[in-house]
């Protein structure tokens, strides 16, 4: 903590989701943003400055040098595992983007790494805090749609290579095996379908699932639609007693009793510019996880729900090679929320 009480925190990329995590905590009174480490000096240079922050070439020297309170990174998704690991090593506590890994060995090594330092360590599944994500978990939680009975996910954009052939399963269907689990409860077996027809790896697939509490689902994912279609995301949970729908992350939120024709809706207000706007549910998230960190507690998203995406991600890979349902433990390194 710096001697005005304040947090001190360092960021590592440079990039553009890496303006979203300057910008979240720069605009927080009760954080002291200090440096930014960023791989081309032009780039890191112009985020230090329009930022007012000192920049670095190198990590280790920026960690050395500032000693952080945390550090936040947002790298390239092929290039999280050496920088996290270096962080966790220096001992500092962190906040990190998803996917945790692409390998399982390298996602275990970061856990066991964190948890043997005892380290806050906080993954960025902020999909979990839109508005319309939080009232169907509300929902669910007051029993408002029964037993569940099944969920669906869809969430398709454009994607390139990205340099692994299941780019898009790990790096960005990570948030549909996240808010389902989050929803829904563990994942307990699953079967995949994949195509690569269009060459950019397997950038579409269709998984079915059966949750633990018997309830089934579906995934589809892909790279070879369009984020500027309507409806690019849509997530549907099914009770025996009502259905609850999230439009685009953060743009509507239905609900349903079951035999009504008459549902109630959410939508953003005229003025509420900050719930419509997707890249603020990071600030929501952000002050949760302060809140936390400033009170000693675990992470609201602890890292090991990466691991766990990542585990469902690889089950999905294996029955696809196998033509095979696979059972999926509930297995999860270290802690979470």
């Amino acid at each position: 903590m710096t001697k005005t009480g304040r947090i001190k925190v360092a960021l590592v990329g440079a990039g553009g989701w890496g303006y979203q995590h300057a910008r979240v905590f720069a605009a927080r009174d009760d954080v002291d943003l200090c440096a930014v480490a960023g791989r081309t000096e032009k780039r890191t240079k112009d985020r230090a400055e329009q930022f007012g922050m000192r920049y670095y070439l190198d990590i280790q020297r920026m960690l050395e040098a500032e000693k952080p309170d945390l550090v936040s990174l947002s790298l390239p998704n092929m290039g999280h595992y050496e920088p996290t690991l270096a962080v966790i090593r220096a001992g500092y506590p962190l906040l990190v983007e998803k996917p945790l890994a692409f390998d399982m060995n390298e996602a275990e090594t970061l856990l066991r790494e964190a948890d043997a330092r005892d380290l806050f360590f906080a993954i960025n599944f902020n999909h979990r805090y839109a508005k319309p994500v939080q009232m169907a978990k509300d929902a669910i939680a007051k029993g408002r749609l029964g037993q569940l009975v099944f969920a669906t996910w869809r969430f398709g954009g454009e994607g390139g290579w990205g340099g692994h052939p299941h780019a898009n399963l790990i790096e960005t269907q990570c948030h549909g095996f996240d808010m389902l689990e989050y929803l829904c409860g563990p994942i307990a077996s699953l079967g995949a379908q994949m195509t690569d027809i269009t060459g950019k790896g397997f950038s579409t697939m269709a998984l079915s699932l059966k949750f633990a509490n018997g309830a089934v689902g579906s995934l589809l994912g892909s790279y070879d639609s369009s984020y500027a279609y309507p409806g690019a995301h849509r997530v549907e949970v099914n009770g025996t007693e009502g259905r609850a729908v999230i439009d685009d992350t953060v743009k509507r939120y239905v609900f349903h009793q079951v035999g009504e024709e008459t549902g109630e809706i959410w939508e953003a207000g005229y003025f509420n510019d900050h719930q419509r706007e997707f890249h603020r549910s990071f600030d929501d998230h952000l002050d949760h996880l302060l809140d936390c960190f400033m009170r000693g507690e675990e992470p609201p998203i602890h890292a090991s729900a990466g691991y766990r995406a990542l585990a469902l991600a690889r089950a999905a890979i294996e029955s696809y090679e196998t033509g095979r349902r696979v059972d999926v433990g509930d297995e999860r390194l270290g802690s979470s929320s």
